[in-house]
């Protein structure tokens, strides 16, 4: 029996070349799963990602999955894609093993944590307060410079890097500092800011957007008491979840978000297309 994709909807075309179409995986005429393929991330056209790939429970198990995820490389191929990228929930172990099997390598993952109700206490001389319109501005100028640093460094050319970061900090605080359920603290120790941290809404619980000890003052437990201060916030404001996203390659920040009780929800994979 031969597994295929067929598609199951009209191809939608945007502005700058994205493009996306949905999917069936089919074993000869029979319908046992889905996908959508498409190339409309922030990189451009040349850079796709197969999204919510799942094959239904009963032909699980007999490589169909890895078939259809190797018929998407080549539809994003012929769309002129020379990378692709998936997220996989840690719930589809199966998922996360066909990844490595077909060459995928991590750029990152998601973590959450579950809250308990009384917040955590923080290290002692250490507190946190609201940041102050002044550090706001110096903080704002940074955060955007850094934001588009991270893009770049992901492959992204730098105006596009520049452009979408300029936009996506304009949405997620179109009132500074008054923008409504975002949060950002300064985190103090012996009445000297050591650094910072961004927590909002989002989804069902709160997200930390940015966090960050000042140079001068890490490796000194600062980044634990931050995300503590993050814990404490996101409680203060009425959420039992916080999420955030970390890197590839960033050992230091994973082992303490581990070490603070985050689970990993989804990992996110990027593959060359050769």
């Amino acid at each position: 029996m031969t597994t295929t994709l067929r598609p199951s909807g009209p191809l939608q075309q945007g502005a700058g070349g994205a493009r996306s179409r949905p999917y069936e995986i089919r074993v000869n005429s029979r319908r046992v799963g889905a996908l959508l393929i498409a190339c409309d991330s922030p990189f451009g056209p040349a850079v796709g990602e197969i999204r919510d790939l799942a094959v239904d429970p009963p032909d699980r198990g007999r490589g169909r999955a890895t078939v259809a995820a190797l018929a998407a490389e080549e539809v994003l191929r012929g769309w002129g894609c020379r990378r692709v990228t998936a997220s996989v929930p840690t719930a589809s172990p199966a998922g996360l093993r066909m990844a490595a099997a077909l060459g995928y390598t991590e750029s990152g993952r998601n973590m959450a944590k579950d809250l308990a109700a009384e917040p955590p206490v923080l290290s002692a001389g250490v507190l946190g307060r609201p940041m102050t319109p002044a550090e706001y501005e110096a903080w704002y100028a940074e955060a955007v410079a850094g934001y588009a640093a991270d893009w770049v460094g992901r492959g992204m050319p730098a105006d596009a890097a520049r452009a979408k970061s300029e936009a996506d900090h304009a949405r997620q605080l179109p009132r500074g500092l008054d923008t409504p359920g975002a949060d950002l603290c300064v985190l103090e120790a012996a009445g000297v800011p050591v650094g910072h941290v961004w927590v909002a809404p989002s989804g069902p619980g709160a997200y930390v957007y940015d966090v960050a000890v000042a140079e001068p003052y890490r490796g000194r437990g600062y980044g634990r008491d931050l995300m503590l201060l993050a814990e404490r916030t996101a409680l203060a404001g009425g959420h039992r979840v916080l999420a955030l996203h970390v890197f590839a390659g960033n050992t230091p920040a994973l082992r303490l978000y581990e070490s603070l009780g985050y689970r990993t929800t989804n990992v996110y994979f990027a593959k060359d297309l050769l």
